[in-house]
């Protein structure tokens, strides 16, 4: 099942008209009349809506009133009150893939900057340096097509840098604090609850295209996240938002991040970087850290000091600063 933000118009117009109207009951009649479509069609839209996990109430004589809306992240709900400029404009949702991430690259070429591609389950996800992510129903799982403007060097700071809009939608929507673990973790009192990865197409020293990749333990059964990783390399602790704030519908989150990572997207594409480092630098859980990371050059001790402009790790290491590119921070010495 797949559905985006420009077909399945007769589902929509439905669907508004009932919203619209949410404190009264709308006839079979009403309806057709109104949205000039048979009473038929009418009634198979209905019956869809309600498949999506709207509530509608229906009475003889009275018609059609409209409960509840759905959870689920479908691409009408992500797009109205949308208040970024392009980013999420485009929206793709599917019940099932095997990864968004693999749907978004397939997609890439053709799709209009700010593209979102939406999942409610992925069977195959993907996790930084080839891992895998556990993505069952409950969480967010998305990619966002992207043609940037800036510098190549700046694609090793966009994670970095989309790790912190995450964090702060999650706390203006939520009210929840996390902090950012480097390269691109976000933690709630130290356990795993979102992660980013970017795959990059890159000609002639330009960026075609970038997909970011987000996942986010937003309604999910963390003991059995942890049952599948707990012997895997680097496990540090699963954490969903729904321990935290149980209220919130999650399409307000996605609103909200998309929001803030247009926002820090257009700033690096003004090259203002450290406005971004500073921003990270305040919730991040890693500098300032005695720190064990394992890198391809083997484990590396050392303090965490700040993060460069292209997003390395600078350590302090038997009284020497290394610059770290890519690893992982297997434990934090206090």
């Amino acid at each position: 099942m797949a559905y985006s933000s420009y077909d399945n118009q007769g589902i929509v117009k439905v669907l508004s008209f009932l919203k619209s109207h949410n404190t009264e009951y709308l006839s079979g009649q009403d309806l057709s009349d109104v949205l000039r479509i048979s009473r038929v069609a009418v009634w198979k839209h209905i019956k869809k809506i309600r498949e999506l996990g709207y509530k509608i109430e229906s009475k003889q004589k009275l018609g059609y009133r409209l409960e509840s809306s759905s959870d689920k992240l479908l691409p009408w709900e992500i797009t109205s009150g949308l208040k970024t400029k392009m980013f999420g404009k485009h929206t793709y949702y599917f019940d099932s893939v095997d990864s968004t991430q693999n749907q978004a690259m397939k997609m890439a070429s053709r799709a209009v900057h700010g593209t979102l591609i939406i999942a409610e389950k992925q069977t195959s996800g993907k996790g930084r340096l080839g891992r895998k992510w556990i993505s069952p129903k409950g969480g967010i799982w998305l990619s966002i097509i992207l043609h940037p403007k800036f510098d190549m060097s700046v694609i090793t700071l966009f994670p970095i840098a989309s790790a912190l809009a995450l964090s702060n939608a999650i706390e203006k929507t939520l009210n929840i604090k996390s902090e950012l673990k480097w390269p691109n973790d976000i933690t709630i009192n130290g356990k795993k609850v979102a992660g980013m990865l970017v795959d990059a197409s890159i000609e002639s020293n330009k960026i075609e295209n970038m997909i970011l990749g987000v996942g986010i333990n937003y309604n999910v059964e963390v003991k059995q996240i942890e049952k599948i990783l707990k012997n895997t390399p680097n496990f540090y602790g699963v954490a969903s938002l729904n321990e935290h704030h149980k209220t919130i519908k999650p399409v307000l989150l996605v609103q909200s991040f998309l929001l803030e990572l247009e926002e820090i997207f257009n700033l690096l594409n003004k090259g203002e970087i450290k406005k971004i480092i500073k921003d990270w630098t305040k919730k991040s859980s890693t500098i300032g850290q005695n720190i064990e990371l394992i890198t391809e050059e083997g484990k590396i001790k050392g303090k965490a000091i700040k993060i460069d402009n292209d997003g390395a790790l600078v350590i302090s290491s038997n009284e020497k600063n290394k610059r770290i590119t890519s690893g992982d921070i297997t434990h934090i010495i206090k």
